[in-house]
């Protein structure tokens, strides 16, 4: 493992991404995420991503020049079209419609379509916490998990963002609906170890822990096995639904995962002027799930959030710790 300043990561990614003909602000805001995600210690999404980004690119299956662009509005409801485009630019840019319109309406939401994979979706968690909204956003994905009871993957992981404004640091919920995303399965690939727990299934259709012969299948295991299957399901009917864009289904006989469906819904809770009692709340259910015997000496509990949290005070003070292979191959794409 190598060891990585934020900077450094920043100023590489940046002339990387310019190399590719984006725009100097779309550079900037590109390696801004990458490394965000990295900080935030989530090498599976940030750094470890980059390689892939760039195929996409190269194969023209993100669209360099393209934006998500307004199509419908109904009140506080808004269609958007990504066009294809950088779906990290996309997500930022419907967070940030989402946030607006939830300060100007107490609650706004945006459906978009047709966008490209958002890589780390707490990092808009993260976006719309830090303008003190609280947000839920969801996308779906290519079909990589077998509906329960079924051999063939037809359901997406389909990751679930819920983000809460708080003082002392926000609660950011970022979970993918597969036991292990497949980000963090490469991750276990890259380090030659097995997953903790059983992560998907191999060629057999057996449950396995080997991170190789999941990634090989593409069939990774719902989380709470038949609910999480029945909660893939309904995120991707209401992305479908509400963005009038692709579904799993659609997006699987693409050769490429692309032109996916997403959610981005934000509310204001300054509208119900009354800050005190949400900060109280919130902290009653923090320090009561704090205040608990650990199950294992040397551990304790976390809300959602606070592990990345501690990722990023300690990253940014000691540097990211970055797999030397996936470095040397962001460097070669220079």
């Amino acid at each position: 493992m190598l060891t990585i300043s934020a900077k450094e990561m920043k100023d590489v990614l940046y002339e990387l991404f310019k190399k590719y003909e984006f725009t100097e602000s779309k550079a900037n805001l590109l390696a801004e995420v990458f490394t965000q995600n990295t900080l935030y210690g989530v090498n599976s999404h940030g750094i470890n991503r980059v390689p892939y980004f760039i195929e996409t690119v190269k194969k023209g299956i993100v669209k360099v020049n393209e934006e998500a662009k307004k199509i419908e509005a109904f009140g506080n409801i808004e269609r958007w079209d990504g066009n294809q485009g950088p779906g990290i630019i996309n997500a930022v840019t419907c967070t940030n419609r989402a946030i607006a319109l939830a300060k100007k309406d107490g609650m706004g939401l945006v459906a978009l379509r047709n966008t490209n994979h958002w890589m780390r979706g707490g990092y808009y968690g993260w976006q719309a916490a830090k303008e003190n909204c609280i947000a839920i956003l969801f996308t779906n994905t290519q079909p990589n998990m077998p509906a329960w009871g079924g051999k063939e993957s037809r359901i997406g992981n389909n990751p679930f963002v819920v983000s809460i404004p708080r003082k002392e640091g926000h609660i950011v919920l970022d979970m993918a609906l597969s036991q292990f995303s497949f980000g963090k399965i490469n991750n276990y690939k890259l380090k030659g170890e097995q997953l903790p727990y059983h992560g998907g299934w191999d060629e057999d259709h057996k449950l396995s822990k080997n991170p190789e012969n999941i990634l090989k299948t593409e069939q990774g295991l719902p989380i709470g096995y038949w609910k999480g299957s029945a909660f893939s399901i309904v995120l991707d009917m209401l992305a479908t639904l509400l963005s009038a864009g692709n579904s799993t289904y659609k997006i699987g006989l693409k050769e490429h995962e692309t032109a996916i469906s997403q959610v981005y819904l934000c509310i204001y809770p300054e509208i119900f002027h009354d800050q005190d009692l949400q900060h109280t709340l919130i902290n009653e259910i923090i320090n009561y799930t704090h205040d608990v015997t650990p199950s294992e000496k040397g551990e304790r509990t976390y809300y959602p959030g606070e592990r990345a949290a501690n990722a990023e005070k300690h990253n940014s003070k000691n540097g990211m710790k970055v797999n030397k292979e996936i470095w040397q191959k962001v460097l070669s794409l220079l």
